[in-house]
């Protein structure tokens, strides 16, 4: 029998299938960094960038590891807040969900200007002005209507925008691995150090974020405990092993890689010509305008989710009685997204990404630790090997990561979290089920 038609008038729909959560978890995590980081990290360690990359992966493994647990136990929209909520009470969940919405504002309104500044490679105009004023406007205006027309609309917008930013990546180490040369690629020549090892795998952690995000339409998922977690292990092996191929075809094509602002297109115009040169600067672009998409689709459930837990006007919280989707929430991450990004003060916002992302990633793992006790024995549940080993691990990298964190973003994040705790203050009545 069909979903929808079995759907309460005022609820979401299960509609999304196991592959279509992989194509949104990679669509998340493969963003422009990948067309850029390789430079950064050839920079900090030359050919032994290779390692740092597989070590970011593996790193990054660990969180990743623990947001599949948490998924495995929950079949409703929130990601992060969930888990802390259900671990630790409604005021850390509060706090971990509205550090996640920040964050998610502050990503859509820099990746709208980011899509405008890519879009100046073609058309020099769209740098300021109307132009740029109607790219983002555009971008933002598309996405937000294909996530008002339903849940299926924007995953198969994420999955379709997926797969165009990943074929440019493949072409390029399909072609490249040809024109390799070994010695400049070969990790074996390039002397490291653990300082330098460490500071390229963080730089690279960062390209592998996104991840969060994927648990927070759970509720617009036909199996989330099931698929959630084998959509985040299928992506980080899938991600892992197409940084690892860019980074090596890199390497071996571009004897300058370091001082490349344009590592991929410039490496792809010396062993192939400009078309494929060309062919990368669209790639950036599309993956710039495919994690907006991921963007504009799961920070409404954020919104969602703490709305139906009585945080803001009741009218968040609702669902369009023919369209199941929550577009009210979808309209509003628009506009604001908008204001952000016109105004330019987004800029203050996004000094929130880091640290915020970082606490969602010690709520979750610090909210496995309680959940398995509770809910490891369910059937279907996700058993980790080593106990409670791997999130603890994971704990102890966020938490260095956390101390790199630079003394403004520091300070941003508290005052946010302060906001978050005054508005926690006004909570109303919950949302009836």
């Amino acid at each position: 029998m069909d979903q929808q038609a079995t759907t309460h008038p005022t609820s979401t729909i299960r509609a999304v299938s196991r592959w279509q959560i992989v194509g949104l978890s990679i669509n998340d995590v493969i963003g422009s960094g990948i067309y850029l980081l390789p430079a950064a990290a050839a920079a900090l360690l030359g050919p032994a960038s290779l390692w740092a990359v597989l070590l970011a992966g593996f790193a990054v493994s660990l969180l990743v590891l623990c947001y599949a647990q948490a998924a495995s136990y929950f079949d409703g929209p929130g990601g992060g807040y969930l888990y802390a909520r259900e671990a630790f009470g409604p005021f850390i969940g509060f706090e971990v969900g509205w550090m996640l919405l920040l964050t998610r504002l502050a990503t859509a309104a820099a990746l709208s200007n980011g899509l405008a500044e890519a879009v100046t490679h073609y058309w020099p105009a769209a740098a300021s002005g109307l132009p740029r004023v109607a790219i983002v406007t555009g971008s933002l205006g598309l996405l937000v209507v294909i996530n008002v027309i339903g849940v299926r609309a924007a995953a198969r917008t994420g999955v379709i925008l997926a797969i165009g930013k990943l074929l440019p990546l493949l072409l390029f180490v399909a072609i490249g691995v040809f024109h390799v040369d070994a010695a400049l690629a070969s990790p074996a020549n390039a002397p490291v150090t653990s300082k330098t090892l460490a500071e390229a795998a963080l730089l690279l952690l960062f390209a592998y974020a996104g991840f969060e995000n994927l648990p927070a339409a759970a509720g617009e998922y036909r199996n989330p405990r099931r698929d959630v977690p084998f959509a985040l292990l299928t992506m980080i092996a899938t991600v892992t092993l197409v940084y690892v191929s860019v980074q090596w075809v890199a390497l071996g094509t571009l004897p300058g890689l370091a001082q490349s602002s344009t590592p991929l297109a410039q490496a792809a115009a010396g062993f192939s010509g400009e078309t494929l040169a060309l062919l990368m600067t669209v790639g950036a672009s599309i993956s710039i305008l495919g994690t907006n998409s991921n963007t504009v689709m799961m920070a409404p459930r954020y919104l969602l989710a703490l709305a139906t837990d009585g945080y803001g006007p009741r009218s968040l919280a609702a669902i369009h009685p023919r369209l199941h989707t929550p577009a009210v929430a979808v309209v509003v991450i628009g506009v604001i997204s908008l204001a952000l990004a016109l105004s330019g003060s987004f800029v203050q916002l996004a000094l929130l990404s880091v640290v915020s992302r970082l606490c969602t990633y010690i709520g979750t793992a610090c909210s496995v630790l309680v959940l398995r006790r509770r809910h490891g024995h369910h059937d279907g549940a996700l058993q980790l090997p080593f106990g409670p080993l791997i999130p603890l691990a994971a704990i102890a990298l966020s938490l260095g990561l956390l101390a790199s964190a630079s003394a403004a973003n520091l300070l941003a994040a508290a005052v946010a979290l302060l906001v978050g705790a005054i508005i926690y203050k006004f909570r109303r009545a919950p949302h009836p089920a």
